[in-house]
């Protein structure tokens, strides 16, 4: 791999990592930017064998919610430019790990180290041990990242926006201004944030809000544990700006509002596996799908497909493709009836035909 150095502002640096292929000149996939700010050096204890043969390991991964939807745009065939920051100690171990991702870094160094966790998961249940999470960055830094979001964004046509963590680290305001900058360009937008970074997306006018029941449940300050409290709520998203709306709500039936389409999604039916990084998993193969040409609902259905994938499997948004591809039959995606929308709640308006 090539590395390039960019001219950047006092008090940034910037890292960035170009894949061979585009290097060499060869045919390029689509590129998927995932603004994942805060990339994470995650430390995992395992216990493998049982007895005398038992040994015990130790895993160094990069992690985080841009991290797991990277690596999920890359093995579905799209290439991803993950966007975020790196610094200190754990900066330079993650590094190295994010280069494993596949596609192009353009990280920001940081004065402050970057964020790590510890957990153990000799038991076979995942129990964290200790957490050190990433500091705000400066102004610099911030200002760096946007605009270096901004412009790959409008360059690759196609833009994912992700949580920071904690989820207090970046000024609300970003995430609206980064969507609406992005679409104005032509660029298609896929959010999956929580309140209130998503109130301030919602101002940009996302082509796609993915979120699951309780992140829904906090944006409406209500319930939406009932068909018609569902559909009523994704339908607020859509007025307060989406222009489209997928929700999950784990192994139970979802819901994809694309303009007045109502679509109930159904994911396969799992019983053993591990919820954590599944819905990232979904975003970053359906922003992948999506972006090689298939039409939204397809992409829902592999994107569907992927987080089962992941519920499979012990780490964190990963699978295979095979395995998606596999599943994607078992996903269900249908044009919802009237009795299965449920009553609507009292006080709203009819229901538009779909």
């Amino acid at each position: 791999m090539a590395t390039t150095q960019c001219p950047v502002p006092a008090g940034a640096s910037v890292v960035g990592e170009m894949s061979g292929a585009a290097a060499s000149g060869v045919a390029v996939p689509p590129r998927v930017v995932v603004f994942g700010p805060n990339p994470l050096l995650t430390v995992t204890l395992e216990r493998e064998g049982e007895g005398e043969r038992a040994r015990e390991q130790v895993h160094l991964h990069a992690g985080g919610q841009g991290v797991w939807v990277a690596r999920m745009v890359a093995e579905l065939g799209a290439e991803p430019v993950l966007c975020g920051f790196s610094g200190g100690e754990t900066g330079e171990v993650l590094e190295p790990l994010l280069r494993r991702l596949g596609g192009r870094l353009r990280l920001v160094r940081t004065e402050s180290p970057s964020g790590c966790y510890v957990t153990d998961r000799r038991s076979g249940e995942r129990r964290l041990l200790t957490f050190a999470p990433s500091v705000p960055p400066s102004r610099h830094e911030l200002d760096e990242l946007f605009s270096l979001t901004c412009a790959e964004a409008i360059a690759c046509g196609w833009l994912v926006v992700a949580n920071p963590l904690p989820g207090e680290l970046l000024p609300v305001e970003v995430y609206g201004d980064l969507v609406a900058d992005a679409r104005a360009n032509g660029a298609r937008t896929l959010v999956d944030l929580s309140s209130p970074r998503l109130d301030s997306a919602l101002r940009g006018e996302p082509d796609l809000v993915k979120l699951n029941d309780w992140q829904l449940a906090e944006f409406v300050r209500g319930p939406v544990s009932e068909p018609g409290q569902l559909l009523a709520a994704a339908r607020r998203l859509r007025d307060a700006g989406a222009r489209a709306v997928l929700v999950t709500r784990g192994e139970q039936p979802g819901l994809l509002l694309d303009g007045e389409k109502v679509l109930g999604l159904t994911p396969p039916r799992l019983e053993h596996g591990f919820r954590e990084g599944c819905g990232d998993a979904m975003l970053g193969a359906l922003a992948a799908t999506w972006a090689r040409g298939e039409t939204l609902p397809d992409a829902v259905r592999v994107g569907a497909a992927a987080g089962a994938a992941n519920f499979l499997r012990h780490g964190l948004g990963s699978a295979s493709r095979e395995v998606v591809e596999r599943l994607v039959g078992s996903v269900g995606l249908e044009a919802l009836t009237a009795a299965a929308r449920g009553p609507a709640p009292a006080g709203s308006p009819p229901a538009p035909p779909s």
